[in-house]
């Protein structure tokens, strides 16, 4: 939020103020004037007798006045008196109390009166009177012994001080009694107990009455105060009562409420206009009753109304007239009310409705002074004149009283007077001093000249143009120096001489002048008004939530006119921000370090300027996780529920969104919480569910969006009767450990399960489908259970109850469950394989009977093995390799198997207990595959036409080899692959020389091995060729022929002919004549520099341009040295993907040249050439 104000006031204000300085003009001190009273003592002066008596008498006057007193309606001739003195230039008395004088003999009423030749002022009357702080009267107290429950009211009775003393209670340490809706202090001082409990007990109840004036504090001797219990109370007095007396001593019991103060059923109470109007009701009762406050036949009024002392006083500040009538307190417990009626009647001192005011008259001018006052009763008005009652007063025929009006007519310079207005009733009086100023003088202005004023831009400027004259002069306002009057709404004349203009917009700044003029003469005086750009806060603080120990930051960036200099304050909750390191402010924002808790509030940033004042504000919000709940409550006790209720405590701004309940068995897991349930944070009581034989204490967690408050206190603990167990242990099982056992294993109950003490288990069982008796065990401690001698892997009933020291619990449910294993006895029979391809086969077999498994059938294992391999018949280390089939599966597939191979494999029956007998090893083989690649491939030998190539056998030949396939191709320089040329190797070879290679030509070579089911992988290389030096040389001496000295000088002397024709040209064109230009060029053209045809082997057109394209993709230079154009039988798009493109073992593709994908071998017979210098020049020749 954001809110800007004016130095100014409000229109309102400055009307008013405007108006008080009109009809109150103060006439310059250079001229003559009556006195007028500046400063006085007040009418009631309550003095420190051990200092100075000061009683303040000022005025002012033309010439000064002279000052005199009276005391006790007599003249006080201070000339007499030793002890007192008048200060120079002042009416202001000294009494000099600390050199020997006493203040008592001071105490009276003064009056000081102010004269000069025009008239003379009086003060109110002051009434001396010197401060008293007597000491308490010896009284012996005795001690006060009261019954518990009863009421009390303890007396405090303070001295009678002047003026009366403020009074507080405390005890011998000094520290101040707690107070109560039971115990309090009434407004007399005492000590009201609306029921005394036995923590009252003590002996140093001590009334003190602070004496503000002297500054001291008086004691009162300590109240001792007993109270009885009942108990107590009949063992004291049971050895001298009789058994009647002691049986009726009654225990503590409630009592409706009785009003302690004020007594009966009504009384009165008159106060004061203006002042604080205090009602006070105190009630006794058991319970302790509630006070409540209202007024019949109305409402109490708002804003003014306040409650103190716990609802027991009700306070009205400000009260008038309306606020007359009954008041009703009301006390009130759960056995009845009491109330009590205070009739209150507002009366009035006087006070003002038109004071008189200073009158400055011409002569033969007319005027008049008002003295008008109200008050209840109506106050009684009379006048004086010069301190004298009018009607004693010299007479002046100028003059006419009317009740409370002074009419003047005609006056004359002997007019001139001080006038004393007194309007009094019984409750006090008003005295009022107005001055009649006979005067003839010319207009003056009282403003200094050229007075700068500044104000904001759409603010009110006010513009002063103080004056004096008699008669009253009339004011004139111009804007600039030959400006018209200024007329119009647009501005406001007050009488005072001030223009205003309501809204100063930039184009109102400048020079204006106040002209002022009566009929003795005419004065001028200019001021200037400068506009300025409103002060303006463009980014304010914004609303925060932040964590506590977070960090937080408010801007506030300004715009303000350039000639101001602003000032920036931060204020937290309209008040100065902490002292604390944590609050740091920059020059346009505040951040707050480490958040805390009493950092959550309003903060404002003002922006000051010496003409205006903005302010923004933004309220910050600190979060934190909840304060834990307290004061946990358990009600409604039953054996399997309880109620539960709590206070919440502090949500720290962020609401409460549940509450987690825990609980401690204190019985079987002390120490240890357990949640037992979760409810909304709107509720504050929740009904438990529980279980017998456990100690509970609970306790509550707060949740609400930050986290979780610590937990509460624990409550009190809540011990539940026992009884039978009301479940049994969870998770029964049997299963055997051995061939001949059964093991019975369950859950055990936890401690608050158990319902009682003695918690044991009764173990059951029987063999399933036979016609026995159940057998029973009871056993303690333990979750287990053996039995012996059981036939092998055969049913059992099973049941496991619980039972304690009241009983069992419920029948339990039966469960099956089996002795021990023990290895299946018969292996799987008519096992069969088929092979279905080189590295997969599919194994059949026959289930075992279920009686042979001897336990629970958990599937079947197959183990197989490589025996050899068939291509090269030696034996390697054998590795068995086992496929585990689940469940009761007859089939299985064998993947992963080597081609080419001989196998062994068995298979065998499975159950909890281990694997049965193998069946008889069935041999099987896998038929040829496609080999592995060669195992390398060597390239060397290199020479001008040949390349020698050595290979390795595959490492995995996958059969038997029938050959190898070579294939190769050439690479020109931009990776162009060239024709393909494809060679059937012998299998046993393992080298080849290449014969008939281009020289210098780089080849790419791919190799794979054959068996009789297909090729295999290939692996590749490349190898270049070695230069032909002869070729080098004749290359060398094939030089560009720009390079040539006669093609130079040829070029230079063509150059030549051309411009000396164009400066012929020239000349001709000049002279008017024509010059064929064109047919003397084609007559003497060179025959050197015709274009070369390529049908007769000379240079044909040749384009620089050209010469760096590459040559087409399979391209080659033939012996005859012509080139060849032949169209190219690959792309880019199939480079690389080739149709006989192969596969490594692992499936990655071979093939991978340079980063790029490479071009499967292309079928053909011509090759492409790498484009060497001497194949580029062959190109040309």
């Amino acid at each position: 939020m954001m809110k800007k104000k004016s130095i100014y006031a409000s229109r309102a204000s400055l009307v008013l103020i405007l108006c008080q300085v009109i009809s109150a003009l103060d006439v310059p001190l250079d001229l003559l004037q009556p006195p007028t009273i500046t400063q006085q003592s007040p009418k009631d002066y309550i003095v420190d007798p051990r200092e100075n008596i000061v009683i303040q008498c000022e005025a002012k006057g033309k010439p000064p006045p002279s000052f005199s007193w009276t005391r006790n309606g007599t003249h006080f001739d201070i000339d007499k008196d030793a002890q007192v003195t008048m200060k120079p230039n002042s009416g202001t008395l000294v009494v000099n109390i600390m050199n020997g004088g006493k203040a008592e003999a001071y105490e009276g009423v003064y009056q000081c009166t102010a004269r000069n030749e025009r008239g003379a002022a009086i003060s109110n009357n002051i009434v001396i009177r010197p401060s008293r702080s007597p000491l308490w009267t010896k009284e012996k107290l005795e001690p006060n012994q009261v019954r518990e429950g009863d009421s009390l009211v303890l007396h405090c009775r303070p001295p009678v001080g002047l003026p009366p003393p403020i009074i507080f209670w405390m005890d011998n340490a000094f520290q101040r009694l707690p107070q109560s809706e039971r115990v309090s202090q009434g407004l007399n001082g005492d000590l009201y107990f609306s029921n005394v409990q036995p923590e009252d007990t003590r002996e140093d109840y001590i009334c003190y009455a602070r004496f503000n004036h002297t500054q001291t504090i008086q004691q009162k001797q300590p109240i001792s105060v007993k109270v009885f219990s009942m108990d107590s109370l009949n063992d004291t007095i049971a050895a001298n009562l009789s058994d009647t007396d002691i049986y009726g001593a009654k225990p503590v019991t409630e009592r409706p409420p009785v009003l302690l103060t004020p007594t009966g059923s009504t009384s009165t109470k008159v106060e004061l206009r203006g002042n604080v109007l205090l009602l006070e009701c105190i009630a006794a009762g058991l319970p302790t009753p509630v006070i409540r406050w209202i007024k019949e036949g109305g409402e109490l009024p708002a804003n003014r109304t306040f409650f103190e002392n716990f609802k027991k006083t009700l306070k009205i500040i400000d009260v008038s007239e309306a606020d007359s009538g009954n008041y009703k307190c009301i006390a009130r417990n759960t056995l009845g009310s009491a109330h009590h009626v205070i009739s209150v009647t507002v009366k009035a001192a006087p006070y003002w409705i038109t004071a008189p005011r200073n009158l400055v008259l011409s002569p033969g001018e007319h005027g008049t002074l008002i003295c008008r006052a109200n008050g209840n009763p109506k106050p009684n008005i009379s006048w004086l004149a010069n301190g004298v009652p009018i009607a004693i007063a010299p007479e002046d025929p100028s003059r006419k009283v009317d009740g409370d009006t002074i009419i003047f007519s005609h006056v004359q310079e002997r007019s001139s007077a001080v006038y004393q207005c007194n309007a009094s009733n019984e409750y006090g009086y008003l005295l009022a001093n107005a001055f009649v100023n006979v005067l003839a003088e010319p207009p003056r202005i009282l403003t200094p000249v050229n007075k700068l004023y500044q104000v904001i831009a759409d603010s009110p400027a006010l513009l002063d143009c103080a004056y004096f004259g008699s008669p009253k002069p009339e004011i004139e306002w111009f804007k600039g120096v030959k400006g018209s009057i200024l007329r119009g709404n647009e501005y406001v004349f007050h009488d005072n001489g001030t223009l205003e203009i309501p809204v100063a917009q930039k184009d109102s700044a400048g020079t204006y002048t106040c002209v002022a003029r009566n009929e003795l003469g005419k004065t001028q005086n200019e001021v200037q008004l400068e506009v300025k750009d409103p002060t303006m806060i463009i980014k304010q603080p914004e609303y925060q939530v932040i964590q506590r120990y977070g960090q937080v930051s408010f801007e506030c960036i300004i715009k303000h006119d350039s000639t101001l200099l602003p000032t920036i304050i931060w204020l937290k909750d309209n008040d100065e921000l902490p002292d604390d390191e944590r609050f740091l402010v920059g020059k346009d924002n505040l951040t707050i370090m480490n958040v805390t808790d009493k950092d959550d509030g309003t903060y404002t940033c003002i922006v000051n300027t010496t003409l205006d004042s903005v302010s923004a504000s933004a309220v910050l919000t600190v979060v934190a996780r909840p304060n834990p709940p307290f004061d946990l409550e358990l009600t409604g006790q039953l054996e399997r529920s309880i109620e539960l209720s709590w206070i919440p405590g502090d949500e720290n701004n962020s609401p409460i969104i549940s509450f987690v309940i825990e609980y401690e068995d204190g019985l079987h897991e002390p120490g240890v919480w357990h949640y037992q349930t979760e409810v909304p944070g709107s509720q504050t009581t929740v009904q438990l569910k529980l279980s017998p034989y456990v100690n509970y204490s609970f306790r509550v967690i707060a949740v609400n969006e930050i986290g979780r408050s610590q937990p509460s206190e624990p409550s009190e603990q809540y011990l539940t009767k026992s009884a039978n167990p009301d479940e049994n242990p969870s998770n029964v099982q049997g299963i055997g450990s051995e061939p001949d056992n059964l093991v019975i294993t369950w859950e055990s109950l936890k401690g608050f399960q158990s319902n009682g003490p003695g918690l044991q288990y009764k173990v059951s069982w029987r063999q399933k489908d036979v016609d026995d008796e159940w057998t029973s065990v009871i056993v303690a401690n333990v979750s287990k259970y053996i039995v012996s001698g059981t036939p092998t892997f055969v049913p059992y009933e099973i049941k496991v109850q619980a039972l304690n020291d009241l009983g069992y619990a419920p029948e339990p449910s039966e469960v099956i469950g089996h002795s021990g294993e023990d290895l299946p006895m018969v292996a799987p029979g008519n096992v069969q394989v088929y092979v279905i391809n080189s590295t997969l086969a599919k194994v059949h077999w026959d289930p075992v009977p279920l009686k042979t498994v001897r336990g629970h059938l958990q599937g079947y294992k197959v183990y197989y093995w490589k025996v050899q391999s068939l291509s090269r018949r030696s034996r390697r280390h054998v590795e068995k390799k086992i496929l585990t089939f689940r469940g009761n599966k007859t089939f299985g597939m064998l993947p992963g198997l080597e081609p080419y191979s001989s196998y062994k494999l068995n298979v065998r029956v499975v159950n909890g207990k281990g694997e049965g007998p193998a069946s008889p090893d069935k041999v099987f083989k896998t038929p040829e595959g496609v080999p592995s690649s060669p195992s390398f491939l060597k390239i060397t030998n290199p020479t001008l036409d040949s390349l020698t190539l050595e290979w390795g056998s595959p490492t995995h030949p996958n059969g038997v080899l029938t050959s190898y396939v070579l294939k190769f191709q050439p690479i020109n320089n931009t990776h162009e692959l060239g024709p393909l040329v494809e060679i059937r190797i012998p299998a046993n070879e393992s080298s080849l020389i290449l014969k008939n290679l281009n020289y210098s030509t780089r080849y790419k070579f791919y190799i794979n091995a054959q068996t009789s089911v297909g090729s295999g992988s290939q692996i590749t290389e490349e190898a270049v060729t070695i230069m032909d030096e002869g070729k080098m040389a004749m290359a060398s001496r094939q030089v560009d022929i720009a390079t040539q000295g006669w093609f130079i000088g040829l070029m230079c002397a063509v150059a030549l002919l051309i411009l000396i024709l164009l400066i012929v040209c020239f000349i001709r064109r000049n002279k008017g004549g024509k010059y064929p230009v064109k047919e003397k060029e084609d007559a003497h053209a060179d025959p050197e520099i015709q274009p070369m045809k390529e049908d007769d082997g000379t240079f044909g057109e040749y384009s620089d341009a050209e010469d760096h394209k590459p040559l087409k993709k399979g391209s080659r230079t033939p012996s005859d040295r012509t080139v060849k154009k032949e169209d190219s039988d690959d792309s880019l798009v199939d480079y690389g993907e080739g149709v006989n493109g192969q596969f490594n073992e692992d499936g990655s593709f071979i093939g991978q040249y340079s980063g790029k994908k490479e071009k499967e071998p292309a079928e053909g017979n011509e090759s492409s050439e790498a484009p060497s210098p001497v194949n580029a020049m062959n190109s040309f020749v």
